[in-house]
């Protein structure tokens, strides 16, 4: 490795350099260093004189895109608040099929209405403020809006699941074939010779006849009941239930879930209030009798039923 040297005129003689090679690289550092800071301050020096509006038409161009980005979502927020409305008349619809009370306008009253970009200045601060605090509050009605549709269309999902099983349950057919005999109401009664009201209709049938449950529900009582004899009422739920009586034998048990159609018993002339083979059929709701004749579709008939039943 090189030496080096200088010449010290106090000493009058050349003096080795030591460690020359790590002086001479912290010197050039140092120096690169400075030149460097110079080069760069004298940049943005000079870029501020000549271009001082630099950082200005940046902020500008920000605040550009940002207006941007804030119409369009105020767009977008006002297209969403037509879909809900458009929701809305749907769930109105929705209400009168499942036979609901239709909802009154006071009843909606987060409704936005017009424009969200009405009467706003986006050019200034000030406006992009009130578009700022008119979005949140936008945001805070139709999360309203949302929560309460969602539960309307639980209600009307709920009514019209329960509208479905009451269809299926009440009972709507006539049970058997035959002739009316005794209607429903007061009458002279034939065995006991007093007029006495008649809670139900009887149907005439030759004994053996098929007897069908007229919609689906629990089998609630099998067996003899006083003068009715041979007995079955069904539980259809919703407050009705119907009664079979006269019966020569039963297809049934307690406890036994039935639908519309299903062979239950067959027609006799058991009970000692019977004068010959028919079925006795009541109606009842909450525990008031009713006339059977209104729940039943005569141009029904069970066994045309029954066949389109067997072919689904």
């Amino acid at each position: 490795m090189k030496n080096f040297y200088y010449f010290s005129k106090n000493k009058l003689k050349f003096v080795e350099i030591r460690n020359f090679y790590k002086k001479f690289l912290f010197l050039l550092l140092f120096f690169s260093f400075l030149i460097s800071f110079f080069l760069f301050g004298a940049y943005f020096i000079i870029n501020e004189f000549v271009n001082p509006d630099a950082e200005v038409k940046t902020l500008q161009a920000e605040n550009r895109e940002l207006k941007q980005k804030l119409t369009f979502f105020a767009d977008k927020f006002e297209d969403f608040e037509n879909q809900l409305a458009e929701l809305s008349e749907t769930n109105d619809e929705l209400r009168l099929v499942a036979n609901l009370d239709p909802l009154e306008d006071e009843d909606r009253t987060f409704g936005t209405g017009g424009s969200i970009l009405e009467n706003i200045n986006l050019s200034t601060s000030e406006g992009v403020d009130s578009l700022l605090n008119d979005l949140n509050g936008y945001v805070d009605k139709i999360i309203l809006s949302l929560n309460f549709e969602k539960n309307n269309y639980s209600e009307i999902k709920t009514t019209l699941e329960n509208n479905s099983k009451l269809y299926d349950a009440i009972p709507a057919l006539k049970p058997t074939i035959g002739r009316y005999g005794d209607k429903f109401g007061m009458r002279y009664h034939p065995i006991l010779k007093i007029r006495r009201m008649h809670y139900g209709i009887d149907i005439l049938a030759n004994r053996g006849t098929e007897v069908y449950a007229p919609g689906a529900g629990v089998v609630e009582f099998v067996g003899r009941k006083g003068g009715h004899g041979n007995t079955v009422i069904i539980n259809h739920g919703f407050g009705y239930k119907t009664l079979y009586a006269h019966l020569s034998k039963f297809k049934v048990k307690k406890g036994q879930s039935v639908k519309r159609g299903d062979l239950i018993a067959l027609s006799g002339s058991s009970g000692s209030l019977a004068t010959g083979p028919h079925l006795h059929y009541e109606v009842t709701h909450n525990g008031i009798a009713l006339d059977p004749r209104n729940f039943i579709f005569d141009d029904v008939k069970i066994f045309e039923f029954k066949k389109q039943l067997a072919s689904k």
